[in-house]
């Protein structure tokens, strides 16, 4: 039986679309199904805002934030001598008629507890009743089930101190905090109950918010723990999925500094007015305990949000946001969720399989029918609509998927153009013109991977650039004959391209010996510039091997000069539309170039922009050699000698370093004679020092004017 062409392709269609949209609904695609709610929550706040004002939060946090550590009587103060002022903020903030309160910080320990020797005694018995008034507060706010403290639950659980646990009447009111996190390290739900020794125990969410709502929890013969008022479906088992707000403003935020100095004024009516029906939790919000969640694509720049009380109102930048949010607003929102009925509704697999079926069936039908051009467009077109639709429906909190419709309606719109272009149109082959270009081995398998050929253009990026040559190339090609010159340079710029791409750079070039390199593309390395300076002394290591034993460099010691410097650069494929490389530009491109030749200057290997050195990991140790003004740039910056990993320093290194330190700042300070005495220590030995010695001696006859700046204008390569 022979099957018609049209038959067959009928069935090759259904085919795609039925393992296009099994894929995404498969759970190879559980790392990314969790986007559809990101995506999600920053289209409604972009097109809504968010829903509530934020003075209609059920809930509020008391940040314990970098004010706080930085506001007398904080500052410079050990975090557990706080809790007695943590004890009168919550006693203002409870009189204040706060319904409850959690604490989404713990302190394992007390000063009470310390065995650090102190006189005849301990610290521990020296500061015996430290922590009375923290404890008095804590046990007046349980005795009324309006206080409860957090434990963390994992291999090595963190509870409070003994004292505390006590206090607040032992799990009477001890909740754990633990957070569930998605595949991808995304926070998108938060758990209703945590086993613990096989029994579930209410969440610190879910107790908060059926305590604010007045309703008891209960638990069923199955170990299930429930409230009658308190909806709790999601669709992973036990958990609800998050409903947050976009913006930095969703949840009110006090300075616990600001309150600290409220409650020491006695402005009871500022706590009434602020607390009064809340349900307060008192956490960390700064640099740690940060978690990326469903909001990552739709943060603000934080900062003080409510009135304050006391303390003047702090100043804000609003350029700066972090993807980022302090884990109280994780437990904050689940609350507020929980108390309000808003939680994220999710359809089912099955629900999300049939939609994913129906947008791969349309996509695959009009690839077959269509234009390849005109069914994408068609295809983007329908895509806009149903993520306005999407939208529109999860300002209801009802969630959409979009990952799972419009990944599988791509991958069969994909399939059945390849399916079009290998069976249907023999005469036509997507890849016969993709390696017609001249690339990058990184994007051949980008382009490969994807089914989409290059194309002209670029991305700004934070990459950091390598430039190497050998010192003296001109005098070792008079000395040896064309033949073996090549042979020497083909040795060298293998072993320095193989030393470059083992640390994750990409050799963007060569030009003559000289090797131009970039790190943190096209591949993305958030240690980029860490790496370029481990390739950097590899690559110095590996050149003195080579000196000792490679038969092509015939007896020459070939040394080389290294410059490095990290920003900002336009990364991509520059060119013709014909054939093009994949290269980068920007100043820090010139700026690498001109460190590389500034080696000659200070007689120095290796030396890299302060900027490198900032992104840098702390295992090098840097010499700061100068400040400098290169050619082509008019702002100064400061320039640093690579010398060896943190751990081979030697002590007669560590000498020169310090001499050269304390000659550097009076050579700055316009103290020339002083400088130079202070250079000359290690003249001898130290090629830099020796060029600083004599430029302070010659400068000695000038006296500093008091604009004095000391910056040094590099206008040679």
């Amino acid at each position: 039986m022979t099957i018609g062409r049209r038959t067959r392709d009928t069935l090759a269609v259904l085919a795609i679309a039925v393992v296009s949209a099994a894929l995404f609904v498969s759970p190879a695609f559980e790392r990314g199904r969790g986007l559809s709610l990101d995506i999600l929550t920053w289209l409604r706040f972009e097109a809504f805002g968010n829903r509530q004002a934020p003075e209609q939060s059920p809930t509020v946090v008391v940040a314990i934030d970098e004010e706080s550590y930085a506001t007398p009587p904080f500052n410079g103060s050990p975090f557990l001598t706080w809790t007695g002022e943590i004890g009168r903020v919550l006693g203002a903030v409870l009189d204040g008629g706060a319904k409850v309160v959690g604490f989404d910080i713990v302190f394992p320990t007390s000063i009470e507890q310390s065995e650090i020797p102190l006189g005849d005694s301990t610290l521990g018995d020296k500061t015996r009743g430290f922590d009375r008034d923290f404890l008095r507060a804590l046990a007046a706010g349980a005795a009324t089930g309006k206080v409860v403290l957090g434990e963390v639950f994992a291999e090595q659980p963190v509870i409070p101190a003994p004292g505390q646990r006590i206090a607040v009447r032992q799990q009477q009111n001890l909740r754990p905090l633990n957070t569930y996190t998605d595949s991808d390290d995304v926070v998108r739900r938060h758990p209703l109950t945590v086993a613990v020794d096989g029994h579930p125990v209410p969440s610190m969410a879910l107790e908060l918010a059926a305590r604010a709502r007045g309703t008891p929890l209960t638990t069923d013969p199955d170990g299930a723990v429930r409230s009658d008022d308190i909806s709790t479906a999601g669709r992973i088992a036990n958990t609800v999925t998050l409903n947050f707000d976009g913006g930095a403003d969703d949840i009110p935020t006090y300075s616990f500094a600001d309150l600290r100095a409220c409650a020491v004024k006695g402005d009871k009516d500022y706590f009434r007015r602020e607390f009064a029906g809340k349900v307060v939790l008192i956490g960390t919000v700064g640099i740690e305990d940060r978690r990326l969640t469903s909001k990552r694509f739709a943060t603000r720049a934080e900062g003080a949000r409510r009135p304050r009380c006391v303390l003047g109102e702090r100043k804000t930048t609003a350029a700066f946001a972090r993807s980022t949010i302090a884990g109280v607003y994780i437990h904050a929102t689940a609350i507020n969720n929980l108390v309000r009925h808003d939680a994220a509704i999710e359809l089912g697999w099955r629900a999300t399989g049939a939609l994913a079926l129906a947008f791969a069936l349309a996509a695959a039908t009009l690839a077959r029918l269509a234009r390849p051009a005109t069914a994408a467009a068609a295809l983007l077109a329908l895509a806009l609509l149903y993520a306005g639709l999407a939208t529109v429906l999860f300002n209801e909190a009802f969630v959409l998927p979009l990952g799972e419709p419009l990944g599988a309606a791509a991958l069969a719109l994909a399939a059945t153009i390849g399916y079009r272009f290998m069976v249907s149109d023999k005469d036509r082959r997507l890849l016969q013109k993709g390696f017609a270009y001249y690339l990058a081995p990184h994007l051949i398998d980008r382009m490969l991977a994807s089914h989409k050929l290059p194309q002209l253009g670029g991305e700004t990026r934070d990459i950091t650039v390598f430039f190497s040559d050998i010192e003296g190339f001109s005098e070792i090609a008079e000395r040896m004959t064309p033949s073996a010159l090549m042979a020497l340079t083909n040795e060298y710029l293998s072993a320095t391209t193989d030393v470059i791409e083992s640390h994750g750079g990409y050799v963007d070039k060569y030009i003559g010996d000289s090797v131009v390199a970039v790190f943190g593309a096209p591949l993305d390395d958030p240690f980029h510039a860490t790496n370029a300076a481990r390739a950097a002394l590899a690559c110095k290591a590996r050149l003195t091997e080579l000196n000792r034993t490679s038969a092509a460099f015939q007896g020459i010691k070939v040394a080389q000069r290294i410059g490095i410097n990290s920003g900002e650069a336009l990364v991509g494929n520059f060119g013709s539309q014909r054939r093009f490389n994949y290269s980068v530009m920007s100043d820090a491109v010139n700026v690498a170039s001109r460190l590389e030749g500034a080696n000659k200057f200070y007689g120095t290997t290796i030396i890299a922009s302060d900027s490198t050195v900032a992104r840098a990991a702390d295992e090098f140790t840097w010499r700061e050699l100068d400040t400098v003004r290169v050619k082509g740039r008019e702002q100064s910056l400061k320039i640093f000698e690579l010398l060896c990993l943190a751990e081979e320093l030697a002590p007669d290194q560590q000498r020169v370093l310090a001499d050269y330190a304390e000659g550097l700042a009076l050579w700055r300070a316009g103290k020339c004679e002083a400088s130079a005495a202070r250079f000359a220590r290690a003249a001898t030995m130290d090629r830099p020092s020796a060029l600083f010695a004599e430029r302070a001696r010659a400068a000695q006859h000038d006296a500093p004017s008091a604009a004095w700046a000391a910056v040094r204008s590099l206008q040679e390569k």
